[in-house]
């Protein structure tokens, strides 16, 4: 591979890793430069698997030594996530992505109305949601639907999280991130041992992609640390918006 083109990809798993700290999505940049270089799709999926399980889990740590982080869903999720993630990845495949697309569409624009109009959700935690039932349903959400859907196809994986957290369980936009990236390493796992089992990660690659998407995501998580929910708030919106056109693009473009 040219040298210009490592160094592009190095760029993007930066930019990813700090996207991905914030609010998750960090494939939207990530995953088509890998693909932009002629590589396969179930290549550059699985080289994007093993860079972003490294920021992933950096930015937990920096999450968890700052802010809480709900371990009653966050544990029993991650372990749900490594199993389905890997059941996603295994039937990616056989499955169209054209055939997914659209309803990621729908929910990313329903997300979006969602979060648009209230703009209260995510602002401040509401304790009264939390429920035993909602507990299991924020457990069952995030380690098998949207763990699934992450070893599948993927785009969006951390932003559902914490939209899920937030309207499931109420709690603010930061702890649902924080939360969102313990999910988000199962998942990332489970995909990946499935993808390297198959042989289609390339390591010498992602292992340099894995250092940037570290300090991008050292960075991104200390900013929405920093700056709090309303940030937060305004790049999950951003994010949606991207991934909206984005997948626009592959069905219709």
């Amino acid at each position: 591979m040219p040298l210009e083109q490592v160094l592009v990809l190095l760029c993007a798993a930066a930019g990813a890793g700090w996207v991905d700290a914030v609010v998750g999505g960090g494939g939207l940049l990530q995953l088509p430069a890998l693909m932009v270089t002629g590589m396969p799709t179930v290549e550059a999926m699985a080289t994007n698997k093993f860079s972003s399980v490294f920021g992933t889990a950096s930015a937990a740590v920096a999450y968890a030594r700052s802010t809480k982080v709900d371990r009653q869903v966050a544990l029993p999720g991650a372990a749900l996530a490594v199993l389905s993630a890997g059941l996603g990845a295994w039937a990616a495949a056989s499955i169209s992505a054209e055939v997914l697309r659209p309803a990621v569409m729908v929910v990313l624009l329903a997300v979006a109305a969602f979060v648009t109009l209230r703009p209260a959700m995510g602002a401040v935690p509401e304790p009264h949601l939390r429920t035993r039932g909602r507990v299991v349903a924020a457990v069952a959400t995030a380690g098998v639907g949207i763990a699934f859907y992450d070893g599948i196809l993927g785009p969006g994986t951390g932003t559902f999280l914490i939209i899920a957290f937030t309207a499931i369980l109420g709690l603010d936009f930061v702890s649902a991130s924080a939360s969102a990236k313990i999910i988000n390493i199962g998942t990332n796992l489970g995909a990946l041992l499935v993808f390297g089992a198959q042989g289609h990660v390339q390591w010498a690659l992602g292992l340099g992609m894995a250092v940037c998407n570290v300090a991008g995501a050292q960075f991104g998580a200390r900013m929405a640390l920093r700056r709090g929910t309303g940030f937060v708030r305004v790049i999950l919106l951003c994010v949606v918006a991207a991934m909206v056109v984005r997948l626009g693009w592959q069905q219709f473009g």
